[in-house]
Order: structure tokens, then sequence, then C-alpha cells
């Protein structure tokens, strides 16, 4: 007899019933710092859901991976991305902050002045006001949702389809005074739960990549959206530089994809071509990582402090440094060793670690930008 299938309302139910498990009270107790939040979560939990996220990942070389064991891995796309969020965010909130997303670099700015103002350069292209309605795909704890709402005075709805990263950004938005002019909302951006036509604009940033298809978010994004709408993102790509067949490439990638929680990455040109397949006119494309700033978009990853702008930017990538990470690696294992922090503390450390040697490759390379730059108008009539 087949088992009947789950609804949507027991799967998120379930989710949120283990999120609680594994994370217990850490967003009432949010300035515990790391090593209290690892220390603190359910050992036997966060076991598992390691042990979830590195089953996804069978082959060692990307390039002995067969069409199935990728097509597979594609296919639980959102319990893979899930799983990644629920052993990274804390990682995440250490090492970089509230927005994870990568930006520009202006000479004489800092680390925060400069994400916010790659979250206003998003905003500037879809001409927010005050009076709209604005949807943020993949908001995470939601600091660009925030900044968005600030900067623009509209009204921002963040989705996510991760419990723990909904907590937060709830959290976040209430110590902000921003309750009243943010929502955040639980569900998958491959079925959005909105009516069609709900929304005055729509972004993401560094979110779609998740998605297994581009064109299935991208669809889901125009279905939402008002007819003359915009849509804008910056989204994670190969680029034409990158060559699958060599060995070298196909690591970087891999890396990329295995430290970040994503399924398999596409192509600019895919990217492009997804956009206008699903019915939206082209408005505006280019890749940010191609234009020649003095100051890379991947230089904190690079623990290179001669390109800081900040003294401030000193303590804020410290902890990305080779010093900072061994201290930190060394720090998560002695917590595991005694039994403090979970089995598989040490596991996500090396995870992250290897993500961002894999961006900064992908970024000194330039095969990989996490910032190309799409803006789609949904026509006024289809």
């Amino acid at each position: 007899m087949t088992p009947p299938i789950a609804t949507t309302t027991e799967v998120y139910a379930k989710d949120l019933a283990f999120s609680k498990a594994l994370h217990g009270e850490q967003v009432v107790d949010s300035e515990i710092g790391l090593f209290g939040k690892i220390a603190s979560k359910d050992h036997a939990a966060h076991e598992a859901v390691v042990k979830s996220y590195t089953s996804y990942w069978k082959a060692d070389d990307p390039q002995a991976e067969t069409e199935d064991e990728r097509n597979a891995r594609s296919s639980e796309a959102a319990t893979l991305t899930n799983t990644y969020y629920n052993i990274a965010t804390d990682f995440y909130e250490y090492g970089w902050g509230n927005c994870f997303h990568f930006c520009r670099f202006h000479l004489g700015e800092s680390f925060y002045q400069s994400i916010a103002r790659h979250e206003h350069y998003l905003a500037m292209y879809l001409n927010v006001r005050p009076d709209m309605k604005v949807l943020d795909i993949g908001c995470g704890v939601g600091g660009p949702t925030r900044e968005i709402c600030r900067f623009t005075g509209a009204h921002v709805t963040g989705l996510n389809n991760n419990d723990y990263q909904i907590a937060r950004a709830k959290y976040y938005a209430a110590k902000a005074g921003l309750e009243g002019k943010t929502d955040f909302i639980k569900g998958s951006f491959l079925e959005i739960p909105f009516e069609e036509n709900s929304f005055d604009r729509v972004y993401a940033i560094e979110a779609t990549c998740h998605s297994p298809k581009l064109e299935s978010v991208y669809k889901e994004a125009f279905r939402v959206l008002k007819p003359g709408g915009l849509f804008a993102f910056y989204e994670w790509c190969t680029t034409d530089r990158y060559d699958p067949t060599n060995p070298e490439h196909a690591k970087i990638i891999r890396g990329i994809e295995i430290g970040d929680g994503i399924s398999q990455l596409y192509s600019t040109r895919e990217a492009l071509q997804a956009l206008k397949n699903v019915g939206f006119e082209l408005e505006y494309e280019d890749d940010l990582a191609e234009i020649n700033d003095v100051v890379p978009w991947y230089y904190p990853l690079t623990g290179d402090f001669r390109k800081s702008q900040s003294i401030w930017d000193f303590f804020t990538f410290f902890r990305l440094t080779v010093v900072g990470k061994m201290l930190t690696r060394a720090l998560v294992g002695g917590l595991e060793k005694v039994g403090a922090a979970p089995t598989g503390s040490v596991e996500v450390q090396k995870l992250l670690e290897l993500a961002g040697d894999s961006l900064a490759k992908g970024g000194e390379t330039k095969i990989f930008t996490p910032m190309y730059l799409l803006v789609g108008r949904k026509p006024l009539k289809s």
C-alpha cells in the first residue's frame, strides 16, 4: 500500500518541530555568540542534520559524478538548502553579519557601508516607492529586508523556507522597530504562498541559486508580481570563462556548491534565458563582478587586510584570516572533543572554509560571479 503524501501543513509542522529541537531557545538568547549557540544545540539532532547534508554529495571527484546523482540531488534541493542553513546560519552571522551576500567595494567605504549600498543599488533599479508592497525571495535572517524597508519606506515581506532563519528575522525586525513594516513568511520560492499579482516589486539577493531549475523560481516571481512590476535580483552563476572539462575549474565550482548548499550552479547565459522564457521583458543585465574595481568583491575571503578600507574591517574579518580560522577551528574542536559541542561541529566549520576558499578562487579566476544583476518587467498584458 502506498503511504499517504504529507500535506504542506504537515511538512511545515515537522520542519518547525525539528528546528525547535535542534536550536532550542537560541532566538531568545540571540547575543550568546557562536560558541554558546553551538554548545546549546541538541547533540543528536545536530549530528543527524550534518550527516543528512553530507549524504547529498557522494562522489569526491565532481567529474566522476553521474547525471543521475546530480539530478537526484537537484530533486531534493529544497530539503538540501533547508538542511544546509540549519547548520550554517550561526557561522554566517558570526563571520559575516546579518546580510548573507557579497558586494562591490568602493575606496574609503567600510564593509557594512558597502553591503548596504549593494542593497540600495538593487532598490534603485526596482524604483521602489513607500506605498509599494515588496517581496524578498529567500530573505535569510532579514538583513536586506530591513535595510530596503528603511531605505525605501515600502512594506517588505521576506520569504524563507528555514524556520530558524525566520525566527531570527522576526527577532531582529522587532528589535529594530520594524514589525509593522515587515513580515516574514514560511514558504518555498517554488510555490510562493501568495495569490497572483500580489506585489508591486519582487527581488532576490543571492538566493535563487538554490533553485533546482532557475525557470521554476523565476516563474513564481512572475506569477505573484503585478503587471508592469519589476523583478530584480543578484544571481550566483558560472561565467563564460568556466570550462567544465577543466579539473581545476570543476573542483572550484563543486567547492562552491557543496560549501554553500547549492544543488547545481547555472551559467549567466542560462539565467538570462530563463528570465526571458518565463515571460519577463529584460530591462537591464550586468555582471557587477566584471567591473574593474580596485578592491575585488571576494577580498574578505582571502584574509588580505591590505585592501581594508576601515580599521573596523580588521575586527570584522579577522575571523576569516588563516589565524582566525585556526582559532575558530580549535575552539569548536575543543568544545566537540569534551562533549560541549555536538558531533559534526568541526565538519561544518571545515565545510564553510571550503566554501570561502572556493569562492575566492572562483573570483580570482573569474569563472564565477555572485552578482549577475538581472532586472525584468512583467508585461502589462500577457
